[in-house]
């Protein structure tokens, strides 16, 4: 897939891989992004998905909308939803499930993630398999 974005007034082309998508959302999860990039200045804006170290557990997820492509990012189209993923991240959430519920408390994503080892009652922050298993055993 060829990206043309405006980056500080200039013109930027590249090529960004798009493909099938590795992680899955739920059809509730998919109305609520939906909704919620209508709500972005730009309706067309793109999901990120990203992994940052810090949480409860090691890791947590980070979601945002935006523009803004980089040549090592992965877009991957899950439905009527494209899910940008940093090369970083992408190990770290293959066959993760993105879900959406609402409870007492309220509404939120609920994430599956076959990888984590342990995870947060939240869902957001986790350890992976193999970095838990090489603690125990180091």
């Amino acid at each position: 897939m060829i990206v043309t974005y405006s980056w500080l007034g200039q013109l930027k082309s590249f090529s960004v891989p798009l493909l099938l998508s590795m992680i899955h959302i739920t059809p509730t999860a998919t109305q609520e992004i939906l909704r919620l990039r209508l709500k972005q200045r730009d309706a067309g804006s793109l999901l990120r998905l990203a992994v940052q170290s810090g949480g409860c557990y090691e890791w947590s997820y980070h979601l945002e909308f935006g523009q803004r492509l980089e040549p090592e990012d992965v877009v991957y189209r899950c439905d009527q939803v494209q899910v940008v993923i940093d090369e970083r991240s992408l190990q770290q959430v293959e066959g993760l499930t993105i879900d959406y519920s609402e409870d007492l408390m309220g509404g939120g994503f609920r994430f599956d993630n076959p990888n984590a080892s342990q995870v947060c009652g939240c869902s957001y922050s986790f350890t992976l398999k193999s970095m838990h298993s090489s603690q125990v055993s180091g």
